[in-house]
């Protein structure tokens, strides 16, 4: 069966600070702009819900290669004070999203990433799969973002894009 869309492409984030998310977001490795400027089109704001447009800044980061898993920073401004959300902390609620990311050095992505403003970060845990234990961290981004990060190296050969289910 064709798939009816394809791989993620990016994830959106509604953030306060534009300058502080990217130091955020380039402590994890994203330091490439795919994309940045003004959305100034009242379409902008259309498609994220919004009556009234006004133009924002966005600027999109990657990693190094692929178009895939980039993460889009969109800066909200106090005139969208309604629709701002208090930052997030601690345990993970219904709705909310988590940004899942390998790294190779996790106690010195972790120290980078508190640096750059980490606002909670959970212990370390080694969270057991059916084919293999890796060990975890969680924290929130400076606006409230869950981000996990798991401790593997990305160049592991054993890493698969296949379910688990066909793993078995």
């Amino acid at each position: 069966m064709t798939p009816a869309c394809s791989a993620l492409i990016r994830a959106t984030l509604f953030v306060r600070d534009l300058e502080r998310s990217t130091a955020f977001y380039g402590a994890l490795g994203l330091t490439t702009v795919y994309y940045e400027g003004l959305l100034e089109d009242p379409s902008a704001s259309a498609l994220i819900g919004f009556d009234l447009h006004w133009p924002y800044p966005v600027r999109i980061l990657k990693a190094d290669g692929s178009n895939f898993g980039m993460v889009g920073l969109f800066q909200l401004d106090s005139r969208h004070e309604a629709e701002v959300i208090p930052a997030a902390s601690g345990a993970a609620r219904i709705g909310e999203a988590a940004l899942i990311f390998y790294t190779a050095g996790l106690d010195d992505t972790v120290s980078r990433l508190t640096a750059a403003g980490a606002t909670w970060v959970g212990p370390k845990h080694v969270f057991r799969l059916p084919h293999r234990a890796q060990v975890e961290i969680s924290l929130r981004d400076p606006d409230g973002v869950i981000v996990n990060l798991i401790e593997r190296d990305p160049a592991d050969q054993n890493l698969t894009s296949e379910p688990l289910s066909a793993q078995r």
